[in-house]
């Protein structure tokens, strides 16, 4: 792990997140907690330290965005790579294709989540999603989480995947976590969108270059602006000013 702004992020790859996610899941059901978690997350954690003690309680935070990967191997995490969210849920669903591990998708608009089962049996072969759920829009404080918990139960599920944008996700998946029992729970944001074609990935070589954000800012601006117009500023602001005061490089457990 390695620590960017204050945030232990995981300092591997997509494959290695995969294995240690398909490993403890034979395990004891435990409700560990994941987010792909970018620059988003991690400025909004900066700003506001209840949400900050949250994704410092989770499992894993999986590296979601070049800016987080740069920023650790400037700290020394060489082999660290991107674990891009809509990435590591295919790995994860073609890995346990011929497992009996079994999923549970939450999050989307009426009919994501369905539509998002379809597209895992013909596209990576994975039959074994035992329920869907789509929340209304509301706040996280107002679900009624014993009665997502019931439809997870009755479903036997053993990995929760939430789909819904930082940071409510990490939220919803902290508060669900008090209710339910399954192995893990797993925020990828937009991956449900993405992967029942709603919405249009970057290109590979502008997710390598870091601009993703910008990409994806041309294809939703009325969404998106505010959000990039605060995030990357304060992205650099936030790491230049750790490494002014000496904080840059310093070894946190």
């Amino acid at each position: 792990m390695i620590r960017i702004l204050g945030i232990p992020l995981f300092a591997e790859n997509i494959e290695s997140a995969t294995r240690l996610v398909l490993n403890e899941s034979t395990l004891h059901n435990n409700n560990k907690l994941v987010s792909a978690t970018g620059a988003h997350g991690l400025v909004y954690a900066k700003k506001r330290p209840k949400f900050k003690s949250i994704l410092e309680s989770f499992y894993l935070n999986l590296p979601d965005g070049m800016p987080g990967v740069w920023v650790g191997r400037m700290k020394g995490a060489h082999k660290m790579q991107r674990c891009y969210g809509p990435d590591f849920f295919e790995e994860v669903m073609v890995e346990s294709a011929s497992t009996q591990m079994k999923h549970f998708f939450c999050g989307g608009k009426e009919g994501v989540a369905d539509r998002l089962k379809d597209a895992c049996e013909m596209k990576f072969s994975n039959y074994n999603i035992v329920g869907t759920h789509c929340p209304p829009f509301k706040s996280v404080d107002e679900y009624d989480y014993d009665e997502i918990s019931q439809i997870i139960k009755e479903s036997n599920a053993d990995i929760v995947w939430i789909g819904l944008s930082t940071p409510k996700q990490e939220q919803f998946a902290f508060h669900l976590s008090k209710h339910t029992r399954v192995k893990f729970i797993i925020c990828v944001g937009a991956a449900f969108d993405f992967h029942i074609g709603n919405v249009r990935q970057a290109p590979s070589w502008i997710q390598k270059m870091g601009m993703e954000w910008c990409f994806r800012l041309f294809m939703e601006p009325k969404r998106l602006w505010k959000r990039y117009f605060e995030i990357v500023p304060l992205f650099i602001y936030y790491n230049f000013a750790e490494f002014v005061i000496g904080k840059f490089y310093k070894k946190e457990s």
